[in-house]
């Protein structure tokens, strides 16, 4: 019975060889669709989960807020670790991770600069699983100057030479290393993304006792099933009885006085495996994912796959009207309604099967693209992947058994007289049923063409907005402290070229990776109205090769001895210090880490610019002269830049060629901060599209199926004069509806979701009735376009072949 039942199913899509194509195709489509997207979060919600105590560790993290400015840092104090693990007894381990920044390394007459060097502790690899190919993890760290390196750095400096034993430099601390251990290239999925692991035992200031430093990444190890919050809520204790009497000796205040006047400031856990999607720490070690996305396309991948089986519903059904007469004579001849239910659920069956084969194919071919706009590395491997052959069972079930029972009962329910005398009646039901699914779709495609508007909109907002500096003809050189006592030489051999304006050598940038310090200064000796700003260590030509205006008084001037106390402010830290009436002149103090006090003359107020991301406020900023370079950053005025790059890596090859050149321009870096929004928004508009697409073939059945129920209709209302455009206007009418209940329906969702989404930038666009009339218009624009085809068909038929049929 069951070869009967398949064997018909077989001819049956073969003989209507189109509408099966349409159908598998759409299905397919949803399927490959949610498969993508099924991975990009499996990738997302995999970060740091394949360690072995994975479960157990936690990241200790710094945060305080300060008169409504908030400070989150993702490392601590050095002896943050070695005190909790003394302290608590449910601590097992600490371990910390310094990170070096871009050293040059040396091995023999081969240099190489790196961007992925920390230091560690001697247990570090018993806290974190990355497995040894040689050497031993219990012991390759003991020893100060000993180092542990990938495989692919080790193939990189030896080649096919073992690499154990050797030597390399760290010629920025002058400081040679032994290798003593080699392990696995670290997993995509870490947000410990480092190519060498020193010894910590040979960092001096590792030992330091200051809990008013940072720099310290720092991991514990907890009791299996231990409740980190419990462990939390006992770091208030350690703040008081280590940091207060620090902090009374810097800033003049215990941390219960500092508290007492509305502030906050504390220690917190958190859990390895959130790091990656929960993280909204500064410094943190990698870029940080957001769980929202991860929602976002999680309901992007339900609604695909919900459209793509009302789609195949709707095409089903559609074709009813077909296959009315073959129900008629089975039932006549003896079929039960089980049996032909039976019959039509193996035939959707079947369409599952091959759309899910189709589906992995269109899987497979698109990877490559998805992951180019993704900036991930995904990959379907069966055995790697092991939820997706279960996944893809279940959508087989959805598809097949789900999707396809509908239509089986609604076919095997036909009743037999009237479907033989050409009587097909659609139950009011079907027909409210299958508007309302038309509904949701065109709800979900609204939403999706606002939500891509709005991120659109957002994302161009945030590129063309005035920052209050000059981005445009700005390139940056890094690693200009490699140079050394050449530095300036360079800067003025740069400076006689006639297409640069300006040069300025600085480690803080207002765009892209920077150096970054907090900076708590009061006025005068008030210590009570401190505030934390950022500190900027900068020469005398920062402002000018910026382009930054200043407000009042003037900038730093060249071997101005007085200037190295003085200090230009931004104006929003003359409001937070109460000075923005008279700030000129006016004095500020900072205490440093020892409790050593500087006072600083205020000499000019800059007007605000933008030096962090629009996700954040302007925050206080204080600029200092300082010899912190580590880049030269360079105003030019001409478009010939590959000549002037030639020229620029010409005279830095001259002074040093050992380090190779590099360059990048102020406006790129601005737009890699945004680097996760931008992606966001191209796979957003790249489901949506996909989405819209696929409802839109839904759309097209359900036009087939009304023209087939209205053919003798609309062949009457010829016979009476009623014109083409009369007959297309009346079948388009019917859809026209349920778009606008769509559109009522989807536009105070789209505006409360993507509200929610501005919530986290600072600086965002505004949601304006324009962006909904375009999505409504776009949405009547695509349905009016679906449906035009069988629309128009049906008024241009020759009426006498819709009689005939009685």
């Amino acid at each position: 019975m069951f070869k009967n039942y398949f064997k018909i199913a077989v001819r049956n899509l073969w003989r209507n060889k189109g509408f099966s194509a349409i159908n598998i195709l759409g299905l397919s489509i949803g399927i490959a669709t949610c498969v993508l997207i099924l991975l990009l979060m499996q990738h997302e919600l995999s970060y740091d989960r394949f360690h072995e105590k994975a479960n157990q560790i936690v990241r200790v993290v710094f945060k305080v807020n300060m008169q409504g400015d908030n400070l989150s840092e993702s490392h601590v104090m050095p002896p943050v670790a070695q005190t909790l693990r003394l302290d608590y007894p449910e601590v097992l381990e600490a371990t910390r991770l310094r990170n070096e920044g871009f050293p040059k390394i040396k091995y023999q007459d081969k240099i190489f600069t790196e961007d992925a060097f920390g230091f560690v502790d001697s247990n570090f690899f018993q806290v974190f699983t990355f497995p040894f190919i040689n050497g031993n993890k219990e012991s390759a760290l003991l020893e100060p100057n000993s180092i542990v390196i990938t495989n692919q750095l080790a193939k990189k400096y030896f080649g096919a030479e073992n690499p154990i034993g050797k030597l390399i430099i760290h010629t920025n601390r002058n400081v040679t290393y032994k290798i003593t251990g080699i392990i696995e290239d670290i997993p995509y999925t870490s947000h410990i993304q480092f190519q060498m692991f020193a010894s910590m035992s040979g960092l001096e200031d590792s030992k330091s006792n200051s809990w008013m430093t940072s720099e310290y990444y720092t991991y514990l190890v907890l009791s299996p099933n231990f409740n980190h919050k419990v462990l939390e809520a006992k770091l208030p204790i350690v703040m008081e009885k280590y940091l207060s009497p620090q902090m009374s000796k810097g800033m003049g205040m215990t941390v219960e006085e500092f508290r007492k006047k509305g502030n906050t400031i504390g220690l917190f856990l958190q859990p390895l495996t959130e790091i990656h999607l929960h993280s909204s720490f500064s410094n943190d070690l990698s870029p940080a994912g957001d769980i929202r996305y991860v929602y976002i396309y999680g309901a992007i991948a339900l609604f695909m796959l919900t459209i793509a089986c009302i789609n195949f519903m709707n095409l089903s059904t559609a074709s009813a009207s077909k296959r009315a007469k073959e129900v008629g004579i089975r039932k006549v001849l003896g079929s039960l309604k089980f049996q032909l239910a039976k019959q039509f659920i193996i035939e959707s069956l079947l369409v599952s099967v091959i759309s899910i084969a189709i589906a992995i194919f269109i899987t497979y071919a698109s990877l490559p693209f998805f992951n180019k706009l993704a900036g991930k590395n995904l990959t379907l491997n069966f055995i790697n992947n092991p939820w997706a052959i279960p996944m893809l069972f279940i959508i087989f079930l959805l598809t097949g058994f789900l999707a396809g029972s509908y239509p089986a009962f609604y076919l095997s329910s036909f009743n037999p007289i009237n479907v033989l005398k050409g009587r097909l009646q659609t139950a009011k039901r079907s027909i409210t049923l299958r508007s309302s699914l038309v509904i949701f779709q065109f709800t979900i495609s609204i939403i999706l063409i606002i939500s891509s508007l709005i991120v659109f909109n957002q994302l161009t907002y945030i590129q063309n907005k005035k920052l209050g500096f000059n981005k445009d003809m700005v390139l940056v050189l890094p690693q200009t402290n490699t140079l050394g006592n050449k530095e300036s030489v360079f800067s003025q051999e740069l400076l006689k070229d006639t297409r640069i304006l300006n040069v300025s050598a600085s480690g803080y940038l207002p765009a892209g990776p920077s150096n970054n310090n907090n900076f708590f200064i009061y006025p005068e000796d008030k210590n009570t109205q401190i505030i934390k700003s950022i500190r900027y260590d900068v020469d005398e030509n920062y402002i000018p090769t910026l382009g930054i205006d200043i407000k009042n008084g003037r900038n730093f001037l060249k071997n101005h001895f007085s200037d190295s106390l003085g200090i230009i402010l931004n104006e929003t830290a003359t409001k937070a210090l109460g000075i923005e009436k008279d700030p000129i002149g006016r004095r500020v103090t900072n205490t440093n880490n020892h409790g050593e006090k500087s006072v600083f003359n205020v000499i000019g107020v800059v007007k605000d610019f933008h030096f962090k991301s629009m996700h954040e406020l302007i925050s206080p900023l204080a600029m200092v002269l300082g010899n912190n370079s580590g880049n030269i950053i360079v105003k030019t005025n001409t478009n010939d830049i590959p000549n002037l790059l030639e020229t620029i890596k010409k005279k830095w090859n001259e002074l040093n060629a050992e380090t190779p050149f590099t360059f990048s321009f102020m406006d790129d870096r601005l737009n890699s901060t945004y680097q996760t929004e931008q992606k966001t928004g191209f796979i957003l508009a790249l489901f949506a599209g996909i989405t819209i697409f696929v409802a839109c073939m839904g759309l097209f059945g359900l036009a087939m199926f009304i023209a087939e129920q209205r053919n003798k209709e609309i062949g009457v209302r010829k016979v009476l004069g009623a014109s083409v455009f009369q007959i297309v206007s009346l079948l388009s009418l019917d859809f026209l509806k349920l778009v606008f209940i769509a559109g009522f329906i989807a536009f105070p969702i789209s505006n409360w979701l993507m509200n929610k989404w501005l919530a986290d930038f600072a600086y965002r666009v505004n949601i304006g009735w324009i962006v909904f009339l375009i999505a409504g218009v776009g949405a009547i624009t695509i349905a009016l376009g679906t449906i035009s085809y069988h629309s128009i068909k049906a008024a241009l038929a020759n009426p006498v072949k819709s009689f005939r049929r009685e």
